[in-house]
């Protein structure tokens, strides 16, 4: 079991998780963004639980934490904005980074790129059909993706299309999976995860 402290005294987050890699002193720390609110999204969603746990078993120091109801993406970046100050500041001798799935993905994305000192983004299910991510772009931000072959979300298509306009560094592992929530493959998508950030 991973050390796990509750931590619900930051600053408008109502509910988070903070966990420890169970056998060695944690290497980096990462903020980890769930799907949309509006939608049933929350901290404890298979996707994002299994990314947690793979990043912790590399070694990772993971704070999960839920959004605002609202759904609304800017106030979903104030969210991890103040997710990521009070890490960084309990963890203030680690490199930082962040994750997310679905709209966790373009939260995560979004603030890794604006502010400055992420070792890496780390964005599964990233979604195509919620607008052009131009910010993207011009991101020097090591991005990694883990996308489903059969997400209805990105279909396949649309994210090479979108990844190709994008700065470097990036990566894409594609899972063998029946739908966005890597259905059937969450053993292989959590093995990713684990395989990408031992890569880091």
């Amino acid at each position: 079991m991973p050390r796990l402290i509750q931590t619900p005294q930051i600053p408008g987050i109502s509910e988070c998780l903070l966990e420890e890699p169970e056998h060695d002193d944690a290497q980096i720390a990462v903020v980890v963004c769930h799907p949309h609110p509006m939608y049933g999204g929350t901290m404890h969603n298979k996707v994002v639980y299994r990314m947690a746990r793979g990043l912790r078993h590399s070694g990772a120091v993971v704070l999960r934490f839920n959004f605002r109801k609202t759904g609304v993406v800017e106030e979903g970046m104030e969210d991890a904005k103040a997710a990521l100050g009070w890490l960084r500041a309990r963890y203030p001798d680690l490199p930082w980074a962040m994750a997310g799935f679905s709209f966790g993905a373009r939260v995560a994305t979004q603030v890794a790129c604006e502010e400055a000192g992420a070792r890496f983004v780390l964005a599964a299910g990233f979604p195509t059909r919620w607008g052009k991510p131009g910010f993207l772009e011009a991101c020097a931000v090591r991005k990694i993706f883990v996308q489903s072959t059969n997400d209805q979300y990105g279909p396949r298509g649309e994210f090479e299309a979108m990844f190709a306009t994008l700065g470097e560094p990036k990566e894409v592992r594609w899972v063998e999976a029946s739908d966005h929530f890597f259905a059937g493959a969450l053993d292989e998508f959590e093995a990713k995860v684990v395989l990408q950030a031992h890569s880091l």
